[in-house]
């Protein structure tokens, strides 16, 4: 009876060291530009080491849970534009309302002038006007990127126009971000942003090709090709973290695959996550994305 009581008072001992590690708490906050203040929409904030992490709404604001696997964790926001800044978090401490400001990046823009007789227009990726079986949906902050390959060896000039099939299903017309990476990533994965400022988009309708024109942002291509991705977003003032990913209904627009080609040029990013290469594959063709772009080439 009485190793029974001490049994018990021991565990009872445990309780509340055991009750402060199983408190979820909430890390709660605001993005703004360092200098003007203003919110910085669609920002992606991880938690390094818990690998989850949450997306910024149209004002700046997020929220995501204490980490829980380790208790001591670094904050990494990334923001289209802006220096990666990072930021030291204890559990345990008090994490409400913080403001993270973001310095602005350096970015040297390109001002090259071609003849417009030296060039002709060349389309890049899918060219065909019939999707797959199969579709691509995703959560706010997650992405799929596409590799425009340059496979003639052309010599390139500036980024025309990209373009990805919507599906009919879903809800077609909700936003999406547009983004252009260079490929040099870890195995040639989607990497630097090529655009500086965001760009968000929706199509009129689905089942069909959506275009989007970037020649005001006059980015010249790569000589290997680049990656297009799409950015599933939120809108308005909801919250979105990874935590809650299994209790979360995909809302937005969906993206059809294409099986036009025999090698992989897909990758998948997921907040907390990173990216990774898309392998699925169908008689002896592999599930990519369906995505295209029409840059100037030399003649």
């Amino acid at each position: 009876m009485l190793k029974r009581l001490l049994l018990l008072l021991l565990v009872a001992s445990s309780w509340p060291a055991l009750g402060w590690a199983q408190q979820e708490g909430r890390i709660t906050g605001r993005v703004v530009d360092e200098k003007t203040q203003d919110p910085i929409p669609f920002a992606s904030i991880n938690l390094a080491e818990e690998q989850t992490g949450a997306l910024t709404n149209e004002y700046g604001y997020f929220q995501l849970a204490m980490p829980t696997k380790v208790t001591e964790d670094s904050i990494i926001v990334m923001a289209l534009g802006y220096k990666r800044t990072a930021l030291y978090v204890k559990r345990g401490t008090n994490m409400e309302e913080i403001i993270l400001q973001l310095p602005r990046q350096a970015i040297a823009l390109s001002n090259v002038q071609i003849e417009a007789s030296k060039v002709r227009p060349l389309m890049l990726g899918a060219h065909s006007n019939s999707p797959g079986a199969g579709m691509i949906q995703g959560m706010p902050g997650s992405q799929y990127a596409f590799m425009c390959k340059n496979e003639k060896a052309k010599k390139l000039g500036a980024i025309r126009t990209v373009s990805f099939y919507i599906g009919e299903n879903g809800f077609p017309r909700e936003p999406f971000r547009v983004r252009i990476y260079k490929a040099n990533g870890n195995y040639n994965a989607p990497n630097e942003d090529m655009l500086t400022e965001s760009v968000i988009v929706s199509a009129a309708r689905g089942g069909e090709w959506f275009t989007v024109d970037l020649s005001p942002y006059n980015l010249i291509a790569p000589e290997e090709g680049f990656y297009v991705a799409m950015e599933w977003i939120v809108s308005g003032d909801k919250f979105y973290t990874t935590n809650f990913m299994d209790n979360y209904t995909p809302y937005g627009q969906i993206l059809r695959p294409t099986f036009e080609f025999k090698d992989s040029r897909t990758w998948s990013y997921a907040i907390g996550r990173g990216w990774n290469l898309v392998t699925l594959a169908n008689n002896g063709s592999r599930f990519n994305a369906m995505m295209r772009a029409e840059v100037d080439a030399y003649k």
